[in-house]
């Protein structure tokens, strides 16, 4: 059995250093993004809200990951940082960066939901009570970016359409 704990723990702490690497990959992806937001008030302010959500998250699971003796992947999280600095420059490069970009937070607050699910269901079968409640609430934060931006996908896309129709207008941004 004390095998078996400790495997629990050890796959914990593995995943629990993945989500850390993801929300390192997370902030600096977003911080790019709402840098370059020029024309979309909203949105700059709801990426800016949910950079500092992700800062408190990355704490959050640090404490997490020193609870169970680990430390943080500082070489994963560098890689992390660095390929979401290449990809946030790649996407400052479309014409259309804004819907696109809305697009891709989508798509990745879905992975942090689907990792933060995982988190809570080992986190249990690794008798951490206190790290699932952590999780959880990450959880709820990712699950609320994740739908905030698909409530407002439309306004977002009609706001660039309307932007790229107008003379003058810069819609990318």
């Amino acid at each position: 059995m004390a095998d078996q704990n400790t495997a629990r723990s050890e796959r914990l702490l593995k995943w629990l250093q993945d989500a850390y690497a993801m929300e390192q990959e997370a902030e600096t992806m977003m911080k790019a993004m709402a840098s370059r937001i020029e024309n979309y008030p909203q949105l700059a302010a709801r990426i800016g809200q949910h950079v500092q959500e992700t800062q408190q998250q990355a704490a959050s699971l640090r404490e997490c990951i020193e609870s169970l003796g680990g430390s943080v992947p500082t070489a994963k999280g560098l890689f992390a940082s660095v390929t979401a600095a290449i990809h946030a420059a790649g996407n400052s490069l479309m014409e259309d960066e804004v819907v696109k970009s809305v697009g891709i937070s989508f798509g990745f607050e879905n992975t942090e939901i689907a990792t933060y699910r995982a988190l809570v269901i080992a986190a249990e079968r690794a008798a951490a009570p206190d790290i699932a409640a952590v999780c959880g609430q990450i959880l709820q934060e990712e699950i609320a970016m994740a739908r905030w931006l698909e409530e407002h996908q439309d306004s977002l896309v009609g706001a660039f359409l309307n932007r790229d129709e107008t003379p003058g207008a810069q819609a990318k941004r």
